[in-house]
């Protein structure tokens, strides 16, 4: 298939898949919602449910891989800064349209304050310096699109995609 024909079949996929978001017509797109709560044993078991989410999509085992690698970091990330290892609730959703996989991991913690700096590669807010900072990285690197969304006191929203299984 060339290129050209292979641009026109993904807008077409993508238009269809936001027709169906508009119009909540059923069959384009697929969705799961999970909520956890805010432990850290619970990052094994979000990553096993959106893996398995995600094998509707015949992936290869690096694409598995990597899905679980981010939403880990995205899972763990939640717990350490979103809630500061204390209680909360953490909110996935993952969702199918064509080929695409999104994930989204929200918290209704404290919020990061600068998005940018938060996701240089070495940044990290641990006092301790037990976190190397390469939670976002991980996520941008296994992921074919990362963007996070945040407002200080209210939470923060990791959503990522990519193309799975072809």
């Amino acid at each position: 298939m060339c290129q050209t024909e292979k641009n026109r079949n993904e807008t077409a996929r993508r238009n269809v898949c936001e027709k169906a978001d508009r119009t909540e017509e059923s069959g384009a797109r697929e969705t799961m919602r999970l909520e956890i709560e805010s432990r850290s044993r619970n990052e094994e078991f979000a990553r096993v449910a959106v893996a398995a989410f995600a094998s509707r999509l015949d992936p290869t085992l690096m694409e598995i891989d990597d899905l679980k690698t981010a939403v880990s970091e995205a899972v763990t990330n939640a717990v350490i800064h979103g809630y500061g290892g204390g209680d909360g609730i953490i909110y996935i959703e993952v969702s199918v349209c064509g080929r695409e996989l999104t994930v989204t991991v929200r918290d209704t913690g404290v919020g990061i304050p600068d998005i940018p700096k938060a996701m240089e590669p070495m940044f990290t807010t641990d006092p301790a310096g037990e976190r190397s900072g390469m939670g976002f990285a991980f996520m941008e690197a296994f992921m074919d699109q990362v963007e996070v969304r945040s407002e200080v006191g209210r939470g923060t929203a990791v959503t990522m995609k990519k193309q799975m299984g072809g």
